[in-house]
């Protein structure tokens, strides 16, 4: 797929653009970490601050869809663990893992989306910081707002704001990411011990490239609402699978495993900072920008990632379809492993056996050495080496 093309369907792999408008913008307290660290609201110089805002993007899109061929209203439930977990593991990644206030905003079509989907996201939100205070990680609930923006807004679109607070001496700052560390992969497939199904590894990115490749050409006709308007209909769902197909080499239907929820690492990174704190000196979220998100981050480093986990089979189906090139995979999709630590290559073993005590297998995936000039990333995939700058 040309990268005029994939615009085309009005998603852009690099974000350049968005990098680009940000470049100027005060970076807070620590420049370089993976989120805008603030100062104390209070005042307290031994404290600081985050505000986070994320969502679920266009996976709400897809729920519609789903819901409108299944009346399974189940989905809309992991849309709201969605939009909640692409702010907390974000934050996750600078040190915050408790004590989160979340505000969502909801907005959607009300000739198209009922109140009973409302209700469904609502009461998922709910049930999803109910596990999280199980898991130990503290979440408030702080109210939001539900707008009818027909005139904007298709479908449904599902966002939250997340807000915590964090002792300085906590933080993780990606920015001191150096020569020397190991990178160690978190699977972002298969069955965490919180988890109650099996997760594809999806997350919330890359949908609107995996359901347009995925999913079967009835769907564009039958459902027109759930792709933009500027597109051209040619490239909206140019698959070949139906929601209720299986999807190859699993048991799980194509629909259910792109709306896998997000699987939030909150209760493993916050275990992981307790006990191997001194060994971790940076974490990042592979999501937008895939496997080559960590280019953004530290200086002079070249990112080496020589043992990535085996193609997860959500992934390979896209690939397959025919309609995307293998480098570009990588930099749109988290392709088996969702977060990523940089840690001393002694530690790597803990870490490793710390994930599994959470059903959650991890790999060192590479290592980071110098480089001239900007940053890079070598990586070696079943698909090929490829290089990004």
């Amino acid at each position: 797929m040309s990268e005029s093309q994939y615009q085309q369907r009005g998603v852009s792999a690099s974000k350049k653009e968005v990098h680009a408008a940000i470049q100027d913008q005060d970076k807070g307290l620590y420049p370089g970490a993976f989120c805008t660290i603030l100062p104390d609201l209070s005042g307290d110089e031994d404290w600081c601050m985050l505000m986070h805002a994320d969502g679920a993007g266009t996976k709400s899109s897809l729920a519609y869809l789903y819901y409108k061929e299944t009346g399974d209203l189940s989905v809309f439930a992991g849309i709201a663990q969605d939009s909640l977990v692409m702010n907390t593991d974000d934050l996750a990644c600078v040190g915050a893992v408790d004590h989160f206030f979340v505000s969502n905003t909801i907005g959607r079509n009300a000739h198209r989306v009922g109140g009973e989907v409302i209700k469904t996201i609502i009461e998922g939100y709910q049930s999803f910081v109910s596990k999280l205070s199980e898991l130990g990680v503290d979440v408030t609930l702080a109210g939001g707002e539900t707008a009818d923006v027909g005139d904007l807004v298709n479908t449904l679109i599902c966002d939250s704001t997340a807000t915590v607070r964090l002792r300085r001496t906590e933080v993780v700052n990606a920015a001191e990411i150096t020569p020397g560390l190991a990178i160690v992969g978190l699977e972002s497939t298969g069955r965490a011990t919180y988890e109650d199904f099996d997760n594809a590894g999806m997350g919330s990115n890359g949908l609107t490239a995996a359901r347009h490749l995925l999913l079967h050409s009835d769907y564009r006709t039958k459902y027109p609402e759930t792709y933009a308007n500027s597109m051209d209909p040619q490239l909206a769902y140019t698959g070949k699978y139906h929601v209720e197909d299986i999807l190859p080499d699993t048991d799980m239907t194509v629909g259910k495993a792109i709306l896998s929820p997000t699987r939030t690492y909150l209760p493993l990174i916050k275990q992981l900072l307790e006990q191997q704190r001194p060994a971790i000196k940076g974490m990042i979220h592979c999501t937008g920008g895939g496997q080559a998100k960590c280019t953004h981050f530290g200086s002079g480093i070249r990112y080496v990632k020589n043992n990535l986990f085996p193609i997860p089979p959500l992934f390979r189906a896209i690939f397959e379809q025919g309609d995307i090139d293998a480098k570009e995979m990588y930099q749109d999709f988290n392709m088996g492993h969702r977060l990523e630590i940089f840690c001393t290559v002694e530690s790597v073993p803990a870490i490793i056996a710390c994930a599994a005590e959470f059903g959650i297998a991890a790999r060192q995936v590479g290592y980071t050495e110098a480089a001239e000039g900007a940053n890079e990333l070598w990586l070696e995939s079943e698909l090929g080496k490829f290089l990004y700058k």
